[in-house]
C-alpha cells in the first residue's frame, strides 16, 4: 500500500488574485506606454516650435530702443 501525498495547487482565490494581478499590471504598462508616447511626442513638438521661433527671431532685423522725448518744463 502505497499512498500518494498530493501536493495542493494554489486555491480559488490565489487563482482569482494571479488573473486580477495579471490584468492590472497589463493595463499599468498600456497606460505607462501611451504616457510616455505623449511625452516624447510633446517634447519633440515644444523642440520644434522652440527652433522655429528662435530661427524667426535671429531673420527678423533686431529691435533699436529710440530715445524718450524729454519733457520740456514751463516756466
Amino acid at each position: 500500500m502505497s499512498s500518494k501525498k498530493s501536493v495542493p495547487g494554489p486555491s480559488k482565490s490565489e487563482l482569482r488574485y494571479e488573473q486580477t494581478n495579471t490584468i492590472a499590471r497589463e493595463i499599468i504598462a498600456q497606460e505607462t506606454r501611451a504616457r510616455d508616447e505623449k511625452t516624447a511626442r510633446l517634447r519633440a513638438a515644444r523642440l520644434a516650435r522652440d527652433a522655429a521661433e528662435r530661427a524667426q527671431s535671429q531673420d527678423a532685423p533686431a529691435k533699436t530702443r529710440t530715445p524718450a522725448k524729454k519733457k520740456t518744463a514751463k516756466a
